[in-house]
């Protein structure tokens, strides 16, 4: 058994971030449930399973305090930082991982839903997307910050605003920006400071990376094939010379035939085969996870028409596996001219961390099952998924040094005979063909004393974490 002190102490730090005592009960037996290994995690299941004998009430209860209830997020996840960090080994390298994931909806009802591209189907489709901040090292990773992306046609919806709760304070704000606003929240806040990471969809924004650059943060992050940059070999022209006393001296950099910018993809088919070298970064399930890559200094060229000298020397680095036509990913990175190749290419890599992530949040810890329409259901909902997810990681690191096997799992309560869920009739016919649950038999008419709600059990070695 888990020391159950610890979640004690634990749900001490996040309720004193509630304001409001009255809300602790709830929010305890909300992450329990998220914490159960039961198949769907939206309110009315974790009520069920929390409160047998009286899951009406209890799904009252659990509703006001995700949907209703007014506490802040962002203390809470301050809460889940200051609990997870020192067992994060920040030491051994620090990172901020800035990404989006998507939420498949149908209507469009539900805050924020529009048709835009959705990482979880790989396509456009109808759906919710948020933005995070993850702070992460080598031994695990946890999102600091979450906000919903509110397209254009939300932001300016007064009608739908106002049902669905939205702030008022709340605006437009491409994805790039509301990460941009993350991390300078994280740094007004004492985050250790980390190198930021992003894919194409933030590094291809100008934008992003100057802001990055703005609040001196170093930077590893995507770009697409079309990219310009400036080479040690192809530069602009500086500004044109002062021909006469008259008017006012050029100040720009120039392009003329011979002095334009390459696309990241046109350098990569320039360079001589011993720019390439294998580099491997990881072990991956069967084999060491490895591929073909070059790494040279460049200047991006972006909008450079509009400044007098050329901007700093950044890293280019290129991943070109043997068997592709062409190179596959494309990486800017403002860090230390001094920097290996290696070092490179596993700071590159620590990216992919983030979808671990997003995967067991979504897969259990019901990071995608809220069912509710409204602005802050949605952020609290994500808030308790996290908090959940936090003591967990926390639990692994302690207990296992991070490894995902043989971790932590809570058992799930068993629900009394004669359960019925909610909307469905307790004389329905059986229907076994239709419902792979069989039905039950009419609620019995005592109420015995209901199982007590069996928390974070640590197996035995032979046994699995809920993961992947």
């Amino acid at each position: 058994m888990v020391d159950l002190d610890e979640f004690e102490r634990y749900m001490d730090l996040l309720c004193e971030r509630l304001g409001h005592a009255d809300r602790r009960l709830g929010f305890m037996e909300y992450s329990r449930g998220l914490m159960l290994p039961i198949e769907r995690k939206s309110i009315e299941p974790l009520a069920a399973h929390i409160d047998p004998w009286r899951v009406s009430a209890k799904h009252q209860s659990l509703h006001h305090m995700v949907a209703k209830s007014d506490w802040s997020d962002e203390a809470v996840l301050e809460g889940v930082r200051e609990w997870v960090t020192p067992t994060l080994g920040l030491e051994k390298g620090c990172y901020w991982i800035v990404d989006d994931t998507g939420f498949p909806k149908n209507g469009r009802h539900s805050v924020g839903v529009a048709r835009q591209y959705c990482g979880q189907l790989g396509k456009q489709d109808n759906c919710q997307v948020a933005v995070s901040l993850s702070l992460a090292s080598p031994e695990g990773s946890l999102p600091i910050a979450f906000r919903l992306y509110l397209p254009e046609e939300w932001a300016t919806d007064k009608a739908r605003r106002r049902k669905t709760g939205v702030p008022e304070d709340i605006r437009f704000a491409t994805k790039p920006d509301i990460a941009l606003a993350q991390i300078r929240h994280a740094q007004e806040t004492g985050v250790p400071a980390g190198i930021v990471l992003a894919d194409a969809g933030y590094g291809n924004s100008i934008d992003f990376r100057e802001g990055l650059t703005a609040q001196g943060l170093p930077y590893c992050v995507g770009v697409q094939s079309n990219t310009g940059v400036w080479t040690k070999e192809r530069m602009p022209l500086p500004p044109k010379p002062r021909t006469s006393a008259r008017g006012r001296k050029a100040t720009r950099l120039r392009r003329a035939p011979g002095h334009t910018p390459l696309s990241v993809k046109e350098v990569a088919c320039q360079l001589p085969p011993s720019a390439w070298r294998t580099v491997t970064w990881r072990p991956g399930t069967n084999a060491r996870l490895s591929s073909r890559f070059a790494a040279l200094r460049v200047r991006a060229a972006h909008r450079d028409w509009h400044r007098c000298a050329p901007r700093e020397e950044e890293w280019l680095l290129i991943d070109w596996p043997r068997q592709e036509l062409e190179p596959v990913h494309y990486w800017l990175a403002r860090l230390p001219a001094t920097m290996t190749r290696q070092a490179l290419v596993s700071t590159a890599m620590m990216r992919w961390r983030i979808e671990r992530d997003y995967q067991e949040l979504k897969q259990e810890f019901g990071l995608s099952h809220y069912e509710g329409r409204g602005w802050r259901g949605f952020h609290h909902h994500a808030t308790l998924c996290v908090a959940a997810y936090g003591f967990l990681l926390t639990t692994r690191l302690k207990t296992y040094g991070g490894s995902k096997k043989n971790s932590a799992r809570s058992q799930a309560s068993l629900l009394p005979k004669g359960y019925t869920p909610r909307g469905r009739r307790k004389n329905a016919a059986p229907c076994s063909q239709l419902d792979r649950h069989a039905a039950l038999s009419a609620c019995p008419c005592h109420r015995p004393n209901a199982r007590p709600l069996s928390l974070l059990r640590i197996p035995e070695p032979e046994a699995q974490f809920m993961t992947q």
